[in-house]
Formats: structure tokens, sequence, C-alpha cells
């Protein structure tokens, strides 16, 4: 892909995203979602591998039956209030096929079984960007919506979301398979809490934006697509794997680091909504996630596996990690101070 292409399909990317968050017609925020999906299916094929062919087919599919179900449910509504508002979702029949136009977007249960396999298809940084920035549209629009949506509804496929991305990525190998799953149960804990506190909702994609993406920038670095690879590549740049150890611990929401924040949030305001058996469940279905987070900590630094691998050892490497990706791993361990501060915010 030559630079200019690439500068074209980004820029659009960005547009598309830029139109969608900011828009409260139904028809701007349905033409933002779909330059969003021209512009990113040009980086999951770009490798030419049927593989990555495959992907790009199921993900437009799915994202053109979404924006289909999306476009038909803000008709329904238009034609029984008069209103293109996003904020005025209030025919039920609407409500409910956006809830499930928006869930298949995101890849939420029981519409996230194509999520793995594009995330599979696709190169590593293209994976990074279905995982953050394509589900911002989306949430965004959920964030909107918030007060005409059915909690139990939500409630139901959060709860879904959280068991099936848990119990799913246990017997993974494949490195981005693994985060796939990690991102559906994340947005478990992002849609159990939308209705009653959508601030929160935001807040909990922000920083699991900000966590994810230092662990997919340091995969890239190290060339890890599997457990096999990521086992060896600790000789390439061991300061970069020690770190890579913290992010994932943080994303599995371990208390010292900055991704138990969200976690502990959403507890508490559960609990304030007298929630607490609901808490409880995705407490412990969390616990599923934390299996494979640590089965990823110990292959990132424990030195080599203890059967053969066909995977060449990588030589010692020391040039050091770019800037950048170095500053969002201290963000994604060290920002648990902040809460106070975050929730004043929420």
């Amino acid at each position: 892909m030559s630079p200019l292409t690439k500068l074209t399909f980004s820029l659009s990317l960005m547009l598309g995203t830029t139109i969608t968050i900011s828009s409260s017609h139904w028809m701007l925020a349905w033409a933002g979602l779909e330059i969003n999906t021209l512009a990113i299916i040009p980086f999951i094929s770009k490798s030419h591998h049927p593989r990555a062919i495959e992907a790009a087919i199921k993900y437009f599919l799915t994202q053109a039956t979404a924006s289909a179900l999306i476009l038909f449910s803000s008709t329904i509504n238009a034609q029984f209030t008069g209103q293109w508002d996003i904020t005025q979702l209030t025919q039920p029949t609407a409500s409910l096929l956006l809830t499930a136009a928006i869930a298949m977007k995101l890849g939420l249960v029981p519409f996230h079984f194509w999520f793995p396999e594009v995330m599979q298809g696709s190169p590593m940084t293209t994976a990074l960007l279905l995982s953050t920035l394509m589900k911002l549209p989306p949430i965004s629009i959920l964030f909107l919506t918030a007060p005409s949506l059915n909690p139990l509804l939500l409630t139901t496929m959060a709860i879904a979301s959280t068991a099936v991305g848990g119990w799913m990525g246990l017997n993974q190998t494949q490195i981005r398979k693994v985060l796939a799953f990690s991102s559906i149960a994340h947005l478990g804990w992002m849609t159990i809490i939308l209705i009653y506190n959508p601030k929160l909702t935001m807040v909990t994609f922000y920083l699991y934006a900000m966590v994810t993406t230092p662990i997919f920038l340091a995969l890239n670095t190290t060339n890890s697509s599997k457990l096999t690879t990521m086992m060896t590549s600790w000789a390439k740049m061991p300061s970069l794997n020690a770190s890579l150890m913290l992010t994932l611990l943080s994303l599995a929401g371990l208390p010292p680091l900055t991704g138990f924040l969200p976690k502990w949030l959403i507890i508490q305001e559960l609990t304030k909504q007298e929630m607490s058996t609901t808490a409880m469940v995705i407490s412990m279905l969390s616990l599923l996630g934390l299996f494979f987070y640590l089965r990823l900590a110990y292959c990132s630094t424990i030195t080599l596996p203890p059967n053969t691998t066909n995977s060449m050892k990588q030589w010692y490497n020391n040039k050091p990690a770019s800037t950048s990706i170095a500053t969002l791993i201290s963000l994604s361990t060290l920002l648990l101070p902040l809460s106070p501060m975050i929730l004043t915010i929420t």
C-alpha cells in the first residue's frame, strides 16, 4: 500500500469517526459508520493473504448488516415520532433493532462470532484499530441512546459477553484471538453500566483503549503472533517484555495497576443501584479472563517453554523501544492514584 493511499484511508477513518461521534441526526451517524467501514477494509486485506481476504469479507458483510439495521430502526422511529434526532429514540421496536445492530457492530454476544476471526486475519496494527478506534462510534451511539434502551436486555448481553469472552479465551494459542475475546469480555463491563452511568462506560472504554494499545504495539515490535513465538521473544527486548507483563496484568484488572480502576468503579456503581448480585456474577466471570492474562504474562517473561518449539530464538537487540510505547505502558500501570479525580468526573 502506497503512502498516499494509506494517508487517504487513514483520514477517511478519522473523518468517519468524527462525523458519527459529533452528529445528532441518524443519517449523519449512519454515513459516518459507512465511511468507517469502507476505510478500514483496505487495512484488513492489504496483505493479500486468503485469511486476510476472508476477514475483510466477513467484516464487510457483518458491518453492512448492522448498518442496515441502524437505518431500519431510525426509519421506524422517525415514522412513529417524526424525529430524526438520535436522543429521541422512543419507539420500542426501533430501540430493540438498534440494540441488536450496535451489538453486532461491537461484537457483543450473541453477535460476536465474526470478531475473533477478523482479528486473526488482520495485521497487528489493524487489529489494534479494530479493538479501539472502530468501537468508539458505536459506543458513542449507545451513550446518546442509553435512556431509551432495555436494561434487562443490556444486562443479559453484558453478562453473556463477559462469560463467553473469558471462557473462549482459555484454549486459544493465537494472541490476536486471545485479545479479541479479551475485548468481548471488556465490552460486557462497559455495557452493564451503560443504563445507570453512561459517563462511566466512556471512561471504561478510554482506559481499556489506553491499556490495550501498548500491548498491541509491543507485540508488533517483537513480531509475536502466537504463544510459542511470544515465549522466545524475551531475548530480543527483555525490558519491553517485562513491561508487557505489567500491562497485561493491568488489563486483567489487578488492584495496584490502572486496569483495576474501571472495574472498581463499575462494581461500586452497581452496588449503589442495588445490583450486588449482578456485580458479584460479573466479578466472578472476570476470573476466567484472569487465567489467560496470567498465561500471557507468564509467556512474556519466563525464559523458555518447557517443551521444544519450532520458532527460532531471537538475537538480543539493544535497540530501545519507542517513546510512545514507554509512555503508554507507564500510563497503563500507574494511573490508579488519579481515581479520586476520575470519580469527580463520573
